[in-house]
């Protein structure tokens, strides 16, 4: 099965937030292929603030293998990586994408997902996976899209598009947080 380049880029230039919330309910496991140990950097704020919201996250560094990093165990590539996974983020650049891709689409079972970080793009790794029945998803965030569909990015006054008469709740820390769950939920 082939797919039309330019019916590719139509495809991926916007998602429903419909698709982006099954795609972060269903998932459990994640390999971040370019983690950093670095506190500064995007890969390890994304990294933590999905353990944060429960998600098993398993980072992927050949240059960190077998380090702990938040608490979990660097794994040197996909292929090491233990169970099944969910999802695959792409925090590599975009020449990178397709390298990690491949390896991706090797791994049996196949992961359900690869998700490529902001600036990230590969359309044509992104037909390969999606003619193996892999959703992908390109220059997006899923910390950025979580905390707008949860609402909670609208604490720090950006636009979520989300209007909520909600009161934030600190969560153990003293820290303000909420799930996806909790927008599809009447608060009782």
């Amino acid at each position: 099965m082939t797919h039309d380049p330019d019916d590719i880029a139509a495809r991926h230039a916007r998602y429903a937030d419909s698709a982006i919330r099954t795609i972060l309910d269903g998932t459990r496991s994640i390999a971040l292929v370019g983690a950093s140990a670095n506190p500064a950097r995007p890969s390890w704020i994304v990294m933590k603030y999905l353990l944060d919201r429960g998600y098993a996250v398993t980072p992927v560094n050949p240059g960190l293998a077998g380090q702990d990093l938040l608490g979990r165990r660097v794994a040197c590539s996909l292929r090491e990586v233990e169970g099944p996974i969910d999802m695959v983020e792409v925090f590599r650049n975009a020449a990178a994408a397709g390298a990690v891709v491949d390896e991706a689409l090797a791994l049996d079972p196949l992961p359900k997902v690869i998700w490529m970080q902001l600036g990230v793009r590969d359309d044509a790794a992104a037909a390969r996976a999606e003619a193996r029945g892999v959703t992908v998803i390109m220059n997006r965030c899923p910390k950025i899209e979580y905390g707008r569909l949860s609402g909670e990015i609208g604490w720090t006054g950006v636009n979520s598009r989300i209007l909520t008469s909600r009161k934030p709740v600190l969560a153990k820390g003293g820290v303000q947080k909420l799930t996806i769950a909790d927008r599809r939920s009447p608060r009782s």
